[in-house]
């Protein structure tokens, strides 16, 4: 294979990736019969990404030497919730030392799992100075938390200037429009289009369509695509997210968002969503036994 070929192949790997497009994307890895780094990085990921941790675990050993072990973390951190804790100390103390001598995907996987953890102040600080694109559009994302609209365009010019044509440029030009929020929804919506035509329609592309119908009240076309969206994967958490916004914005009746809500807490229990939900339930719960009524006692042996 010469090395236009192979950094061809790598590109395709790399947009399907992006894209979410992830057995495509394994499929592409599995095409090159050529030993690479890059290529099994993205496989990896792919499987983390479909929760395929297994596969991950199996194959990457604890013992192993090379970058690939941060993809074993990943998948340990995603599939054992005892084991999170024990993870986060372990990137903790690997970026005690110069972060400029790690391999990259040490820097991607560290600040997702701290993403992960709602610590982004930490997740920027490994990030900051890397101009790799993955790298940047992370940043991006902290910032978007933290409600750093301003902040955020800064990288995305950054993220232009090195290549605004990349995928990833493009993906992020996306999340950042859709921020901002008003006019810049059209152009989201343009922009994951045009990866729709480029590549393929995603779960992930479409669900970015669905939240700018959602964000210019045009629920009948956001409910469309997101009945598409379940078609596909009836448990997505993306497309349930969306289905619970969307029913709640149309004021339909509250048993369509229950059954939402239901299935996302039991089927992603990990999920961000179900943590804040069930933290703002435990509070609720003190609430009502901190000021309820003290009295217990039935209603018709008070009135008697």
């Amino acid at each position: 294979m010469n090395r236009n070929n192979e950094v061809s192949e790598l590109i395709d790997v790399e947009n399907a990736f992006y894209i979410g497009n992830y057995q495509t994307c394994i499929n592409e890895c599995n095409k090159i019969s050529k030993a690479s780094l890059e290529k099994d990085i993205f496989m990896y990921r792919s499987y983390i990404a479909q929760h395929k941790y297994r596969v991950v675990l199996d194959e990457i050993k604890s013992s192993n030497d090379t970058p690939l072990l941060a993809l074993r973390y990943l998948a340990e951190y995603m599939s054992n919730s005892a084991r999170k804790e024990a993870i986060v100390s372990i990137f903790d103390e690997k970026f005690q030392g110069d972060i400029n001598e790690l391999h990259v995907v040490w820097i991607i996987v560290g600040a997702i799992i701290y993403c992960n953890e709602e610590t982004y102040e930490t997740a920027m600080k490994v990030l900051v100075g890397n101009f790799n694109l993955e790298c940047l559009s992370l940043h991006m994302h902290c910032l978007l938390k933290m409600s750093r609209v301003d902040l955020a365009k800064q990288v995305a010019t950054t993220m232009q200037e090195k290549d605004d044509d990349a995928t990833l440029t493009q993906l992020s030009q996306a999340w950042l429009n859709i921020q901002i929020g008003g006019e810049k929804l059209q152009d989201a919506f343009f922009i994951f289009q045009d990866l729709c035509d480029k590549f393929s329609p995603t779960l992930l592309l479409l669900n970015g369509q669905a939240v700018c119908y959602i964000g210019q009240q045009k629920y009948d076309d956001a409910e469309q695509v997101l009945r598409e969206c379940l078609n596909r994967d009836p448990n997505n958490y993306d497309t349930l997210i969306n289905l619970l916004a969307l029913s709640q914005q149309r004021d339909k009746s509250s048993s369509q968002f229950s059954r939402y809500l239901a299935q996302i807490l039991d089927d992603h229990k990990g999920s961000s969503l179900v943590a804040a939900y069930n933290k703002r339930q435990a509070e609720f719960d003190r609430l009502v036994l901190q000021f309820g009524p003290s009295n217990s006692k039935p209603i018709d042996e008070i009135v008697a």
